[in-house]
């Protein structure tokens, strides 16, 4: 390929966005190693995760917790969702290094997905550092979600598998950005979401662009299996992030307090509330469409309209 052939690449839209991220990647990254203090001690009267968030409350279950059990509950939920977003992006990364693979390594769009792979594993050290601070184990994903993790890499790139990431990623960003000046919550946790904020707003742009590129250029039945595909995926991914066994950490039956917490309004409107945005772009850009798509999409709870009174 001679260099004149490889100026209207250069110059495409996809170029000019992967340019543009990788400048703003050089300009505004984090070491969390250097920029955390891991050996600052963990204040006691602090919270990992606000109280309304946390999946009883508004419950009688949640009545019957002490403020302590309340924050411990709190502390293992976020360290369950920050397990479950270590696998996410570890998902995440397979996926770029195949768009490497794929494409021209020489493309910034090649570059950037790079550049997002180191992102994602610095991330993942950090959530791994974090759930060490915490003194909570992590909460590992079930067997069966491993092994269909490894089949699903081997499908080929689409906008549900952007989707998909872009799922989990907005719904744990929405949950981030609403602690970050919040002085009830933990120093350490409000630097991590600090950092995964401002540097996942560039992977969110990322993969909202491809998406956003992808759905017009589809045929009709490509496009259906892919929203198909996604809205299936959805109450999935929505239920593996909060594992059943945090409710052992202030001595409830995992079983019944799923079971209160999915039907609680107040965590049916958190997880609303957090999927906000992506379910509006996701409408926009025409991956939920239809009646069958909507209902899959309505069982994880994040399609809906708000709950009266809630807090946004």
């Amino acid at each position: 390929m001679t260099e004149t052939s490889q100026v209207p690449a250069r110059q495409s839209s996809r170029e000019k966005l992967a340019e543009r991220l990788l400048n703003s990647s050089a300009a505004r990254s984090y070491d969390p190693e250097i920029d955390i203090d891991w050996s600052a001690p963990l204040p006691e009267d602090k919270y990992f995760l606000p109280e309304h968030r946390v999946s009883l409350y508004g419950t009688e279950l949640w009545e019957q917790l002490t403020p302590e059990q309340g924050r411990e509950l709190g502390k293992h939920e976020i360290i369950s969702i920050t397990s479950f977003g270590i696998f996410a992006e570890v998902a995440l990364m397979h996926l770029l290094l195949k768009v490497v693979t794929q494409g021209d390594p020489t493309t910034r769009h090649a570059q950037y997905a790079l550049t997002e792979v180191a992102d994602e594993c610095r991330h993942s050290t950090m959530f791994g550092r974090g759930i060490e601070a915490s003194g909570v184990g992590p909460y590992l994903a079930p067997w069966w979600f491993k092994h269909l993790l490894n089949l699903s890499l081997l499908l080929p790139i689409g906008p549900a598998t952007y989707g998909g990431t872009l799922l989990v990623e907005e719904l744990l960003d929405r949950l981030q950005r609403e602690t970050l000046a919040d002085e009830n919550m933990q120093p350490t946790i409000r630097m991590i979401n600090k950092i995964h904020v401002l540097e996942e707003a560039r992977h969110i742009s990322f993969a909202r662009a491809e998406v956003t590129r992808m759905v017009p250029k589809m045929g009709r039945i490509p496009l259906a299996v892919n929203r198909l595909a996604l809205a299936f995926a959805a109450p999935f991914l929505v239920r593996l992030s909060l594992h059943p066994d945090v409710y052992r950490s202030v001595g409830l039956d995992p079983k019944q307090a799923r079971k209160v917490a999915r039907a609680n309004p107040h965590h049916r409107e958190s997880i609303r509330w957090m999927g906000e945005r992506i379910t509006k772009f996701l409408t926009e850009a025409g991956m939920i469409e239809g009646a069958l798509t909507k209902a899959l999409w309505r069982r994880s709870f994040l399609l809906g309209k708000p709950m009266n009174g809630a807090r946004q």
